[in-house]
């Protein structure tokens, strides 16, 4: 059950990203809605083609679609409420990552892999939708610039095998994981904490 609201959360928190990035490029409703749609399976996707999970998660369960399409509506209706659109981009790209870095690490449990490849499938379910979201949308992913993202989803997945040694439940395990992600994350853009820069600055 919280594996499944989990998976739900996170599927409306990348779409109303989704749909904030395509308004932000004014794409007409066509356009945000598959923005929308590509944001919120694309990892998922990629995630159940490599673990041999097909068809894939989204074209057997209806309820995944059906959230995309309702929350896109509530995006669009709500939008000027939205009243600082970069910070609530920001903000629902940050939560999604969070909750689909577990969904891919549970995926990886349920496939019986190493618990370091259960990490990568994580990071890859809550980074490659966002990765697709960029590039339909001409904008270098975040992934590819210095901003913590990815090594925050790789550190909040290894944390959850951490906290598993701990005498603990499971599902707190599992919660807390989640939120070193959304905290790491936000720590490292409200203090602009960066990867190092491989480059030279010119002379």
């Amino acid at each position: 059950m919280l594996y499944q609201t989990i998976d739900i959360l996170g599927t409306v928190a990348f779409a109303i990203s989704g749909v904030l990035v395509a308004m932000e490029k004014r794409l007409d409703m066509f356009g945000v809605l598959i923005i929308a749609f590509v944001t919120a399976i694309g990892g998922g996707t990629l995630r159940d083609l490599l673990i041999g999970n097909t068809p894939v998660g989204w074209m057997q369960d209806l309820t995944y679609v059906v959230t995309i399409f309702i929350s896109v509506v509530f995006a669009i209706i709500f939008v000027n409420k939205l009243k600082y659109l970069r910070k609530s981009l920001f903000l629902f790209d940050t939560i999604g990552i969070g909750l689909y870095t577990m969904v891919g690490v549970e995926k990886g449990l349920e496939a019986e892999l190493l618990p370091i490849m259960c990490i990568f499938l994580g990071t890859m379910t809550a980074c490659f939708g966002g990765v697709t979201r960029d590039i339909l949308c001409n904008e270098i992913p975040v992934i590819f610039r210095k901003e913590i993202y990815a090594t925050a989803c790789l550190l909040g997945g290894a944390s959850y095998f951490l906290f598993t040694q701990f005498p603990i439940k499971d599902s707190y395990a599992y919660v807390a994981a989640i939120l070193v992600v959304i905290v790491l994350r936000l720590i490292a853009v409200k203090f602009d904490v960066r990867l190092p820069n491989i480059y030279k600055k010119q002379a």
